[in-house]
């Protein structure tokens, strides 16, 4: 798994990110999502590395990078303080500007670095997501049925007693996430991960953080007009529930990015693992 690349601890100042990097070319920093750590990318970063030096970090509270304690807010885990990790993380690397892709909750970040970092972020890629703020707002009974987990996730100390009574089945251990469909490495990351209470209640901190302070934030840069002015390439999982939720996934987006593309892409929902070359092919084509 990641023959040829560089496994590092970096010190980014309030956390320690685990990252993995290797290749030559342009740097491109691919951020995982929930309840993955950066090994989800197993598939797609030696693809990449043919024409990128890519970087694959656990965000903070993922994986085996650093947990800080939270506040009443849980500041710590938002968007915007994750994305200042990255920045910080890509300029130790030698990066003083790059591109970006996330997956599901990583999108959130890759997100925020594009809103917060224009002068850093050449171009956005963003899997499987709309923006925290329009989900919310546009949230309903159908919403509600398919991500109840957002809502459940943000309530005090319940989910971390049921996730960590039995964490194989949370996380459909055995059905959904095998070593055959994951790869066995990377699945004994992932079952890792899930297995460890300090990752569990920080995972679920990411979630806190996005309906209250990240949702803050989006909600601020509406108000002010303020876009992603580097290109933006939105995909979504074609067996996964985007244009059951929103229609048509571009027109959500159309308001926050003045260079907008995008298109499904055939896969459930975690496509790195489900469909890595025909992903790694559109990133491929899109930032280069």
């Amino acid at each position: 798994m990641f023959e040829g690349f560089t496994l590092d601890r970096v010190d980014v100042g309030e956390v320690t990110l685990r990252v993995r990097h290797g290749g030559s070319g342009p740097p491109l920093l691919l951020l995982h999502g929930h309840p993955r750590t950066h090994t989800t990318w197993h598939r797609v970063a030696p693809l990449l590395a043919e024409k990128f030096t890519v970087v694959c970090p656990d965000t903070r509270g993922y994986g085996e990078s650093s947990k800080p304690p939270t506040d009443t807010d849980h500041t710590p885990y938002s968007k915007r303080v994750m994305a200042a990790d990255c920045v910080a993380l890509m300029r130790h690397l030698g990066h003083d500007s790059f591109f970006v892709a996330g997956h599901d909750r990583g999108a959130y970040v890759a997100t925020r670095l594009a809103l917060d970092h224009p002068s850093v972020v050449r171009g956005t890629a963003i899997l499987d997501a709309v923006p925290i703020g329009d989900a919310l707002a546009r949230c309903d009974a159908r919403f509600a049925q398919e991500w109840w987990h957002w809502f459940f996730f943000a309530q005090p100390d319940k989910p971390e007693r049921a996730i960590n009574a039995d964490p194989d089945a949370w996380y459909n251990v055995g059905t959904k996430n095998t070593p055959e469909r994951l790869g066995e490495e990377n699945f004994a990351d992932f079952h890792r991960a899930i297995h460890d209470p300090a990752t569990v209640a920080a995972m679920l901190e990411d979630y806190r953080a996005g309906l209250g302070v990240d949702r803050a934030h989006d909600d601020a840069d509406r108000a002010a007009g303020r876009r992603i002015t580097c290109p933006v390439l939105v995909l979504w999982s074609s067996d996964d529930d985007m244009e059951e939720l929103y229609g048509d996934v571009l027109a959500v987006w159309r308001p926050w990015a003045a260079d907008l593309r995008g298109h499904a892409i055939k896969s459930g929902h975690h496509v790195a693992e489900e469909n890595p070359g025909d992903l790694a092919a559109a990133l491929s084509e899109f930032f280069g």
